[in-house]
């Protein structure tokens, strides 16, 4: 067994090799504070041949036990992945994936388990970086090593790995992966933080990542194993001049011609003619995927020297140049809000809904039980890039959605000034491009348009990057060919005043800070042009939320105030509720929330509540129903609790023999409080025509209900006190 210590921030990293998983071809079980994660790497036992890519396959886990839970639901085992895990994967593969050699030709799997959590400090960094030292000491091939940290902005100072504490108060938190060269990854969330301190939080990272790479070469140093040889290289293409002669001319000319699908036709029509015309030499598997190879090549040479040498892109546009941008908002009439967002040949539609406390989502996981009012699912169909396929939610459409959800989340009224749960839905209609940022940017708009008071609007925009030595370019607003083609993705979102969120995958050696620098001022001047676009479709959000969308009414009390409203057994608020068709909701720091499908309803029962604080005044007049029925007079409920007694002589002008001759079980009447006895006792009169000044003058036949507000529970008819309720 071997060890090796650093300290980052206020905690020693241990990652020890040797005693767990042994059998793997690399294992590393590594803690941090109270929580560990045991990473291992594994590869097929032999190359498979034909691979033309890294058959690579990360399933970061998080187990309950590490926490001391035992899973919610009914199964108390742990099931598919979380979209947290799924999350983590992806911050694990993306760093990672581009320092294995295609060459290797096995299959590779790295399996992180979160053993232990604290719930203090984050396992996802730590898994990262046991993830990289796993495979660094095994016998995988790796042109690692990979270090990460968290680097959060609290109150103006940067911390390196800070805790879940920190990152909740933090202004600025993101994640940096990279090798001893430079950083390759960066992903997190900001509170408008301006470009330079994004930049200040980078370099931070750098440092300790450096030192993370260092700790794991010495663990390879004291335990690493031989390394596995790679696939041998196959003898050169024999006719790759000929094919370079033959089509690189109509390569070029097919690159550039406008319009995707257009272009896509065009540049696989010239890769089939060349396959075909040279087809008596490429009889054989080998020779064909080399010649396919070579012609991508072609392309990705033609594209990137247009880049840098001519300034042209593959649609003609120059490097800073941003697509035709299209928004349209209330384009679907029964929903609550709703906004299209088109940018040259990618397109979201972006619809949200409007739900009560009872629509949150609740997350269980193992850093403890919460709930979310702010959701955001993003959908990317197959025909979206005209295509056929399954539909289905995978990692890919996981990521990008929490991407945009941290976006916007920073701009999402509290609870408290907007007390509803927000599901924003992006449908990628069409996609050519960031459909992320897309999303960002029709969210934004269908939130706005729905009434949700949101602090600024948020756009977004992906960066790219073609360099080649020294010389290199800066693309605003890249197409999916320079994703692919290029050396980066950067999206960037965020207000007028600040970032948002931010990604970037590099796929060189190293980035510079001139060019992220560049890269992120030229983003800000993209993302300002995008949102002057946007406001001219709707600046600020909407004044009046959709008539289909749910009403929340939000009023506080004092909390001693509760058990007045709830009732005997929950009896008052049952009542409120079934009669205006509401729901209510109690909070312990005395706030009422009512929700309803009516606003008039909504209003009219939180009146009823209202009613329920007030102390009866004599003069007072309510609308009271009949409980009960005595040969003296009727026990009318005017308010939800409150009774009170109308005697015989208070309900009409004239001699009456009976009460049943004016009133019945049930009936609703006007009536009005006469007179309020020492005892808290009222009496009532009915409202009827002739009524004078004497008629008022209170009752001497018995009492009604106290009126006051009684503390001492349980009722008594006719001048009983009232209970305080539990809570409903």
């Amino acid at each position: 067994m071997q060890t090796v210590t650093i300290r980052i921030g206020e905690q020693d990293l241990v990652l020890e090799t040797g005693r767990m998983a042994k059998q793997a071809n690399g294992a590393i079980f590594a803690t941090y504070g109270g929580s560990a994660v045991l990473a291992t790497a594994t590869c097929s036992a032999e190359p498979r041949e034909g691979l033309d890519f890294i058959p690579l396959s990360v399933e970061y886990n998080e187990k309950y036990y590490a926490a001391g839970k035992i899973p919610g639901g009914f199964l108390k085992r742990e099931g598919r992945p979380k979209d947290k895990e799924v999350l983590v994967c992806r911050l694990i593969d993306r760093p990672m994936r581009p320092l294995f050699h295609k060459k290797f030709m096995r299959e590779l799997q790295i399996v992180p388990t979160t053993v232990s959590a604290d719930q203090v400090n984050p396992p996802d960094v730590i898994a990262m970086v046991a993830a990289s030292a796993a495979v660094h000491v095994s016998d995988i091939p790796f042109d690692g090593p990979v270090g990460a940290v968290r680097v959060c902005s609290v109150d103006g100072e940067l911390f390196v790995n800070p805790t879940f504490q920190q990152i909740a108060r933090a202004e600025l938190e993101i994640i940096v992966a990279g090798t001893r060269d430079g950083i390759t990854m960066v992903e997190g969330g900001a509170r408008e933080v301006g470009e330079d301190r994004m930049i200040e939080a980078i370099d931070k990272a750098r440092e300790v990542i450096i030192q993370l790479c260092d700790v794991q070469e010495e663990l390879r140093k004291l335990a690493g194993k031989e390394k596995l040889p790679l696939v041998a290289d196959p003898e050169p293409l024999a006719i790759a001049d000929a094919i370079r002669e033959y089509a690189f001319a109509r390569l070029q000319e097919a690159c550039f011609l406008p319009g995707k699908h257009a272009r896509y036709a065009a540049v696989k029509e010239v890769k089939n003619e060349a396959l075909e015309h040279f087809a008596e030499a490429l009889e054989d598997e080998l020779p064909q995927r080399q010649a396919k190879a070579l012609l991508g090549d072609m392309e990705q040479e033609i594209l990137r020297t247009s880049i840098l040498e001519r300034k042209v892109r593959t649609d003609g546009r120059g490097l800073e140049d941003i697509r035709q941008i299209t928004c349209e908002i209330g384009v679907l009439p029964r929903t609550h809000g709703s906004a299209l967002f088109t940018r040259g040949e990618t397109q979201a539609l972006a619809v949200l809904t409007l739900g009560t406390m009872y629509d949150e989502q609740i997350m269980d996981d193992i850093d403890g039980d919460r709930r979310e009012n702010f959701m955001l699912h993003y959908n990317f169909p197959p025909f979206s890039v005209g295509e056929t396929g399954r539909l289905g939610t995978g990692r890919r459409e996981i990521g990008h959605g929490h991407l945009a959800h941290r976006a916007l989340s920073p701009m999402i009224p509290t609870k408290e000034e907007f007390p509803y749960t927000l599901r924003l839905v992006s449908e990628v209609l069409e996609s050519n491009g960031s459909s992320s940022m897309a999303t960002v940017c029709g969210g934004s708009l269908a939130m706005m348009a729905a009434g949700v008071p949101m602090k600024k609007p948020v756009a977004g925009i992906a960066m790219g990057l073609v360099a080649e030595g020294d010389a290199y370019a800066v693309l605003s607003d890249i197409l999916g060919e320079e994703d692919h083609l290029g050396d980066m993705d950067f999206k960037v979102t965020g207000t007028a005043e600040g970032i948002t969120a931010f990604q970037m995958d590099i796929k060189i050696k190293n980035v510079s800070r001139e060019i992220m620098k560049v890269a992120l001022d030229q983003a800000r001047k993209g993302r300002l042009h995008i949102l002057g676009i946007m406001n001219e479709a709707i600046g600020t959000p909407s004044n009046e939320l959709s008539e289909h969308a749910p009403r929340i009414i939000s009023f506080k009390v004092d909390p001693d105030e509760i058990g007045l409203l709830i009732g005997s057994g929950g009896k008052t608020v049952k009542a409120i509720s079934e009669k205006f068709g509401v729901q209510v909701n109690f909070d312990d720091n005395g706030t009422v929330t009512i929700y309803s499908k009516d606003k008039a309803a909504a209003d009219n029962a939180k009146a009823s509540f209202l009613q329920l604080l007030e102390e009866p005044e004599i003069g007072t007049v309510y609308t009271g129903i009949v409980k009960r029925i005595t040969d003296f007079g009727a026990f009318i409920e005017f308010l939800p609790g409150r009774e009170g007694l109308c005697h015989i002589s208070k309900m009409s002008a004239q001699r009456i023999n009976s009460v049943e001759d004016v009133l019945s079980m049930g009936e609703e009447t006007q009536v009005k409080i006469v007179e309020i006895d020492k005892m808290g006792r009222v009496n009532l009169s009915l409202i009827y025509e002739g009524m004078n000044e004497s008629s008022d003058r209170g009752g001497q036949h018995g009492g009604g209900d106290r009126g006051g507000r009684g503390r001492d529970g349980g009722g008594r008819s006719g001048g009983g006190y009232r209970d305080r309720g539990g809570r409903h």
